[in-house]
C-alpha cells in the first residue's frame, strides 16, 4: 500500500495523507517527480513500460517518474524512483528540479541531468520497465507520431532538451550568469 502526503496549493505539506488509487478531496495535492537523465551525444535515455503496466502498457516513456510517498521530500522521491525503475544511483542532495508542471491534483517536478550512463549496467525493475535506450529528440518526436510514446507535447520534450544544462527560462551564454 502507497502512502501519500498531501499539500495545500501552495504546496505546503498538510498533516493530512492518502491511499494510492483513492479520490483526492478537493483543496488536496500530492507531488509526482520526473526525472530525465541526458548523455554527452544529446541524448535522452527513455524507458519502455511493460505490457501488463497499467496506464500506458508497452509504450516508451521519460528516463523515471511516479509519486513521492509519506515522508519524500521532491529529491528522495527522484533518487528513489530513479533508483528502482531503472537502478540508477544518483545523488539528488544539492540537485533542484529544472522545472515544477502544476497539474490538477498536484505538482510534477521535473529534473533535468547529464550523466554517462552504460544501459547494459542499469537493472529494470520488471513491475515497471522492460527495456531502456538512449533517444534523440527526433527519435522521441517520431515516436509520439508514430503512437509509440507516451503523447507528450513535442514543446514539452523540446524544453527538457533546451533546459537540460541551465536553470531558467532567458537562454544563457558565455556572456551572461
Amino acid at each position: 500500500m502507497e502512502i501519500w502526503d498531501m499539500y495545500d496549493i501552495n504546496r505546503n505539506k498538510t498533516n493530512k495523507t492518502m491511499v494510492r488509487g483513492e479520490s483526492i478531496e478537493k483543496d488536496n495535492y500530492h507531488l509526482i517527480v520526473h526525472v530525465c537523465v541526458f548523455n554527452s551525444k544529446d541524448e535522452m535515455l527513455i524507458q519502455q513500460r511493460q505490457p501488463f503496466k497499467k496506464g500506458w502498457s508497452n509504450m516508451w516513456d521519460i528516463t523515471a517518474g511516479g509519486s513521492a510517498i509519506k515522508d519524500d521530500t521532491s529529491q528522495s522521491a527522484a533518487e528513489r524512483e530513479l533508483y528502482e525503475e531503472i537502478g540508477l544511483r544518483v545523488d539528488f542532495k544539492n540537485i533542484r528540479p529544472h522545472m515544477t508542471i502544476n497539474f490538477n491534483n498536484g505538482f510534477d517536478d521535473v529534473y533535468l541531468i547529464e550523466q554517462e550512463v552504460d544501459i547494459d549496467d542499469l537493472s529494470l525493475q520488471y513491475e515497471e520497465v522492460q527495456n531502456v535506450k538512449w533517444a534523440s529528440k527526433e527519435e522521441i518526436f517520431s515516436m509520439i507520431e508514430t503512437g509509440e510514446f507516451i503523447p507528450y507535447y513535442q514543446s514539452m520534450i523540446q524544453l527538457f532538451f533546451d533546459n537540460r544544462k541551465q536553470y531558467g527560462c532567458i537562454k544563457q551564454s558565455e556572456h551572461t550568469s
